[in-house]
């Protein structure tokens, strides 16, 4: 099985390209360019690297949201339009879950937070057994007070384990509430990576839990600023 792994829901873009339980070739970028002018290049430098030809695929996992609007929009054309030229299904990976999966192994409660701004994150919490993993608080976009408070009911005396981009916003909040209790992931794990997209879609896909290139979609989890400003001005 090849499987092209694509995330673009934050400000790193990365790709792979997964076969039969390996990760084959992998690119991340961060920098301030726009997804929609690294995305293709990344994904046809990883294609020639691993030496697969397009025609190869069986089918492309991607963050299928929460994050950036924008990322998220761009990396769903980009799926759907190879998707649709492929013939391939597409498999949606929560971007939460492809976090959480950078720190399989970890033991302790993982939290992946990602900055949804407005003094919100969006967030989730994953409990892992081997490399399966139970959703412990459900995904969404809440204050990161309020997170704290049900991490603190769940926790005990479990550490937290913290990564994604939200934790560059409230790291000094999350090492004040917590304490010794938590622990953030470094650097080289700390951000989304496709290859987590991947494994994680290669699992997804032996389930079924694939959808065509027409019927995919992103999760926003909330309303975009527009569409928040457009509901407002409609107010009596």
């Amino acid at each position: 099985m090849k499987i092209l792994g694509v995330d673009s829901s934050g400000l790193t873009a990365s790709v792979s390209v997964y076969e039969d339980g390996k990760i084959i070739a992998v690119n991340s970028v961060n920098n301030n360019k726009t997804h929609s002018q690294t995305l293709l290049p990344m994904i046809d430098y990883v294609m020639k690297q691993a030496e697969f030809e397009p025609e190869e695929l069986d089918a492309i996992a991607t963050a299928c949201g929460p994050g950036s609007f924008t990322g998220l929009r761009i990396g769903a054309a980009t799926v759907k339009g190879l998707s649709l030229a492929l013939d391939i299904p597409v498999i949606p990976v929560s971007t939460l879950e492809g976090l959480a999966y950078n720190a399989v192994g970890m033991d302790g409660i993982v939290c992946p937070v990602m900055d949804a701004r407005r003094g919100q994150v969006y967030t989730a919490a994953y409990r892992f057994k081997g490399d399966s993993y139970e959703e412990i608080i459900s995904k969404r976009a809440v204050p990161v007070g309020e997170l704290a408070d049900e991490l603190d009911a769940l926790r005990g005396d479990k550490r937290i384990i913290f990564l994604g981009d939200g934790v560059n916003v409230h790291e000094e909040f999350i090492r004040e509430h917590f304490g010794e209790n938590a622990y953030i992931v470094l650097p080289h794990h700390r951000l989304q990576d496709a290859s987590s997209v991947a494994v994680l879609g290669a699992m997804l896909f032996k389930d079924g839990k694939y959808v065509s290139g027409d019927a995919f979609e992103p999760e926003y989890l909330r309303l975009s600023q527009a569409e928040r400003e457009r509901l407002e001005k409609e107010k009596p």
